[in-house]
């Protein structure tokens, strides 16, 4: 996927931007997003529900892949301990790195990387809501699950009722696993490295985080698969939506009284880089130029002036 800016943004996006500001913004989103897992608590019932017509929709189309890879999470701890810290911790590590080097280094990508993130998580903040969904893991023992973040719980900071840290448990909502944001962030991840990298190694990273990741959900009986398709659903509609999200930001800015306003000269096409025109002159040192080339400069009435004073001396 391409990734685009918003025509007439780029300067904006250099003279605007500042981390002070930015990252109240984040926190803020995320606040939002943590505050509406937390409220978007279905009926346990109605989520057993949906996460059992998951299963069955999955087994019809034969792509039940979670019972192979659980069972082998399960019985290799040297697979299953690595993917519990993956899924416990990554999430909220890479994802904030990569945002921090794209403001540092790809200053005039960032805000459409970063409303696209936004914008795709809000949807699936959405998805939370109207679709709770019980996890794999918190089925009854017959459907032939095993939660590994329960069973390897000793070994990390985690609790054995969500991956959450230990006695924080009851402050996720464990139904929030339609779509998967684990596997939707992980994707645009993998298109910002992959797209911004520009080294063979950075694209090897983004192919292989979200691959990685979608593998994790599914092993450690976190998510279903078709969770992790639509966490990529959820990511393509909110790449779609981003350039009318900033168009309404932008906006947005120029209706608030303490937008910032534009450094001095910003967007200027004037760049004399400190050098004066003379009369005559569109650009400076234009007369030298054109006697260096064997042009005779033009005759401006100062011009004409000054050369007769010299004659007459």
């Amino acid at each position: 996927m391409p990734m685009t800016e918003t025509p007439g943004t780029e300067t904006a996006s250099r003279t605007r931007l500042r981390w002070w500001t930015e990252l109240p913004l984040i926190l803020l989103v995320y606040a939002c997003y943590s505050a509406g897992r937390l409220l978007a608590r279905g009926d346990v019932t109605g989520a057993v529900d949906h996460g059992l017509t998951i299963l069955r929709i999955e087994k019809a189309l034969h792509l039940n892949a979670e019972h192979p890879l659980n069972r082998l999470f399960t019985r290799e701890a040297w697979l299953g301990v690595p993917a519990d810290f993956w899924y416990a911790s990554l999430h909220y590590l890479v994802t904030p790195m990569i945002l921090i080097w794209l403001f540092r280094s790809r200053a005039v990508r960032y805000r459409a990387a970063r409303t696209w993130l936004m914008t795709s998580t809000f949807i699936g903040l959405i998805g939370f809501t109207l679709l709770p969904t019980c996890p794999p893991r918190l089925l009854s023992g017959g459907h032939g699950f095993v939660d590994t973040m329960a069973q390897y719980s000793s070994y990390g900071w985690w609790g054995g009722d969500a991956s959450a840290p230990r006695g924080l448990g009851g402050m996720t909502n464990q139904y929030a696993a339609m779509p998967s944001l684990h596997v939707g962030w992980a994707l645009w991840c993998g298109v910002v490295l992959w797209r911004f990298g520009g080294s063979r190694l950075t694209k090897a990273a983004a192919v292989a985080y979200p691959l990685l990741t979608t593998i994790v959900v599914m092993g450690t009986a976190n998510h279903y698969f078709l969770d992790a398709v639509a966490g990529a659903a959820v990511m393509g509609a909110g790449f779609l939506l981003t350039p009318y999200v900033m168009r309404v930001a932008n906006r947005i800015r120029k209706l608030l009284p303490f937008a910032a306003a534009p450094s001095p000269g910003a967007g200027s096409p004037i760049v004399s880089a400190g050098c004066q025109t003379s009369a005559g002159e569109r650009f400076p040192r234009q007369r030298e130029s054109r006697i260096g080339s064997g042009a005779e400069p033009d005759a401006s009435s100062t011009d004409a002036g000054e050369g007769a004073a010299a004659a007459a001396r």
